[in-house]
């Protein structure tokens, strides 16, 4: 989850009410009110501090802007709604980044033959072609750990998630290259 240093500069802790204009202080009022519940949402749909907290300023700015100022009529429902959206896109656009990135960099995936069954070069082959279809916090994870023999500790601080989500990304990793790998023998 975020920080509290991080959650606490969201939720607007820190602002003082004074500075912002008077016409905009309702949104501020809306970031201490609904910020927790939104931070809560953004973090089940993006599972990144960082997305969390550009899709977080995103939407705000969104709600200051909309209806040219003017506050609207359910300022709730319009937050959550604009976040979703926004994460949504941000989402798609990062699926678009990752196969375009795997397009380019993967090569074809290698052809099976029977006496190819203990083959090291082809398993090794078929092992890089799956790795490289994870998503990208799994194969990150499983790259530390495995290839880098990084401790989770580490590999926590180096991704900005804590040690229990690495522990978990390189669970589901390892489960889905099992299948995959599975399916071809």
């Amino acid at each position: 989850m975020l920080s509290q240093t991080v959650s606490r500069e969201l939720l607007g802790e820190g602002l003082l009410c004074p500075v912002a204009e008077a016409g905009h202080r309702w949104v501020l009022a809306a970031m201490q009110g609904h910020g927790q519940a939104l931070l809560t949402m953004l973090w089940r749909m993006l599972g990144n501090d960082q997305d969390v907290c550009d899709v977080y300023q995103n939407t705000f700015l969104h709600l200051a802007h909309a209806q040219e100022g003017r506050r609207p009529r359910n300022v709730r429902a319009y937050v959550f709604r604009t976040a979703a959206n926004i994460a949504i896109s941000l989402m798609r656009s990062r699926a678009a980044e990752r196969r375009t990135v795997a397009a380019a960099t993967s090569t074809q995936e290698p052809v099976r033959c029977a006496e190819h069954e203990l083959d090291q070069e082809y398993l090794m082959q078929s092992l890089r072609f799956h790795m490289s279809q994870l998503p990208d916090n799994l194969r990150q994870v499983v790259i530390l750990r495995d290839l880098a023999d990084l401790p989770y500790g580490q590999i926590s601080r180096i991704m900005g998630i804590s040690a229990a989500s690495a522990r978990v990304y390189r669970c589901k990793a390892i489960q889905l290259l099992a299948v995959w790998m599975g399916q071809e023998a």
